[in-house]
């Protein structure tokens, strides 16, 4: 493909989904007709974020896959002369898989959201802020200048907002807002607030940090920023510390990386479920290419000192995330199950996270994989707790556990099936996606750059590792409960419910439930009615992430093939 071709396939990726945005709120959207305005908008959105995914698997197949080291496809235009700000555009073996990843959910979110629209305001809202913020997650992956990059990674957080705040709501993010003093303040409106606060306070201290590389150096060009002796090699070391200090406290709090993560899980418990799935798949990993594509090749001399507490917090962020999970998974915990994978996470992301830290081309390899298998894994078990809810009315794992009795696989065997398959795949079983990148990021670990204390990095492998193996343990409990049930359980709830409180927990009491004789059994039957197998639009929207994750795990080096040589050079400092 021509490179003139693949300039206006990256620019019509970044700008078609704005320009769909904007047509989403005209009083007739040109998508195509429905049998009613609602429909009309949300097959629009289907229709626009179809054509970008289109556009993004033309870019990859026209993408020069014997370079993945140079930056391909680009746009350079002078847009602010007097601040030396420009429109650059282009991708490299690192951005290109986060590219289709985002347009691949964004597609299925939307494809979803048209069977299953979200209770809340208009769909047209809706589908135009899924839009804004697809067009600033493809903007963050594809700009090259820092200031472009800070605009493209603000723009993500209105969009969100609004999503948790209009279309989201949790009772346990009510209850914990309520127990704050968050008063009259809804599940969503809390969880929005607190999200919003945490991303733009982390996004002031990172501006400053943009700001003092660029007038620094003299270019907020992040090319010429990143090649050897380029303008940033003659930023002296104190300006690289603060600047490194500055912008990675601002991706920190996106990735998420303990302790900045707490807003994450209540904006997940809170957002709607295609809320979730974006929120997961796509703006946590803004957080760690940020930390790839600037940190590392602008100030590699702050990235070194930092390196080791980078690594430390990732460590730590790895046990914790794994421990609130167990803790919420144990019976009797209130555990949810939305929060619970919130928390898997912060976990998650600490692999990414330490593999950053080693520094070395192994560790950052491993980080990358470990974005796209965690976008892939975690966006799925999104969208299965999402169906789950609007199956039995609750996330709340002691209900679920009581009332899908012996469960789901014996209820919905094809549900519980790929319920199961994403939990296995999220606990890193070899074969599966999830292996390759916390593999790779251990290995970058055990050998860290020269320079890093190896002794320490050593002792954040080990606890990496005692993290995976906690990880197995709390995912192979929610197997258990939700896909496998508890007759105990639910004989307990049955007769909790029996004179007429089934009502209370979100099922309808029966015959059974009525009166104060009946049987446990009698009562379990009650509360635990037929569930609908896996719908065929949910078989679209979930078929095409759970195939790549087994592809990603069987053939790894499709993607580690465009990783390695893009992050070769930017360790070198490429030309």
């Amino acid at each position: 493909m021509s490179h003139h071709a693949m300039q206006i396939l990256l620019a019509g990726v970044v700008v078609l989904p704005l320009i769909g945005a904007l047509a989403a709120l005209l009083p007739a959207p040109p998508g195509l007709k429905g049998r009613n305005p609602d429909q009309a908008v949300l097959r629009h959105g289907v229709t626009v974020t179809g054509v970008v995914l289109a556009a993004s698997v033309a870019l990859a197949a026209g993408f020069d896959h014997g370079a993945p080291a140079r930056m391909q496809a680009q746009t350079d235009i002078s847009w602010i002369p007097a601040l030396g700000i420009r429109i650059h555009l282009g991708i490299d073996g690192i951005s290109l898989p986060l590219l289709v990843l985002t347009a691949l959910l964004t597609f299925l979110c939307a494809l979803y959201s048209y069977f299953k629209m979200p209770a809340g305001p208009s769909p047209k809202a809706f589908v135009a802020l899924i839009l804004v913020l697809e067009s600033g997650t493809l903007a963050t992956f594809a700009v090259l200048d820092l200031m472009l990059f800070f605009l493209a990674f603000e723009m993500v957080l209105v969009p969100m907002y609004f999503l948790i705040n209009r279309w989201g709501g949790s009772e346990g993010v009510a209850r914990s807002a309520s127990a704050r003093g968050g008063g009259r303040e809804t599940g969503g409106q809390y969880a929005a607030w607190k999200f919003i606060l945490y991303t733009l306070l982390g996004s002031v201290v990172m501006l400053l940090g943009l700001l003092l590389i660029g007038l620094k150096s003299g270019t907020f060009d992040m090319v010429a920023l990143a090649t050897d002796n380029g303008p940033a090699s003659q930023l002296s070391h104190t300006v690289q510390l603060v600047a490194v200090l500055a912008i990675g406290i601002g991706l920190a709090v996106k990735a998420p990386m303990w302790p900045l993560h707490s807003w994450l899980p209540d904006a997940h418990t809170a957002a709607p479920t295609v809320g979730s799935v974006l929120l997961a798949g796509v703006l946590l990993k803004m957080g760690t290419y940020g930390f790839v594509r600037i940190a590392l090749p602008i100030a590699p001399d702050g990235m070194h000192t930092f390196a080791p507490y980078l690594a430390a917090f990732a460590a730590v962020g790895i046990v914790y995330g794994s421990l609130a999970c167990l803790a919420l998974a144990r019976r009797g915990a209130k555990g949810d199950l939305k929060r619970l994978i919130a928390y898997s996470s912060v976990g998650h992301m600490g692999f990414v996270l330490l593999g950053i830290a080693s520094m070395t081309p192994t560790g950052i390899n491993g980080a990358l994989f470990a974005n796209i298998a965690h976008g892939l894994i975690t966006g799925l078990l999104f969208f299965l707790v999402g169906a789950l809810k609007d199956r039995y009315g609750t996330t709340d794992l002691d209900r679920l556990a009581g009332r899908t009795g012996a469960a789901l696989y014996g209820r919905a065997p094809r549900f519980g099936g790929l319920l199961a398959f994403a939990a296995i795949a999220s606990l890193g079983l070899p074969g599966l996606a999830g292996f390759w990148g916390e593999m790779l990021a251990m290995f970058g670990a055990f050998k860290p750059a020269a320079g890093l204390s190896r002794p320490a990095f050593l002792t954040f492998m080990a606890l990496a590792g005692l993290g995976t193996l906690l990880t197995a343990a709390y995912l192979l409990v929610v197997v258990r409960r939700v896909c496998m049930g508890s007759k105990e359980t639910a004989e307990q709830d049955a007769l909790a419910a029996a004179p007429g409180e089934g009502a209370t927990a979100g099922v309808t009491p029966g015959p059974a439930a009525a009166t104060t004789t009946a049987t446990a059994p009698t009562a379990v039957k009650e509360l635990a009615p037929a569930v609908p197998d896996v719908a065929p639009y949910e078989y679209v929207a979930w078929t095409p992430l759970a195939a790549l994750t087994v592809l990603a795990g069987l053939w790894p080096a499709a993607l580690l093939g465009l990783t390695d040589p893009a992050v070769q050079n930017l360790l070198g400092g490429g030309s």
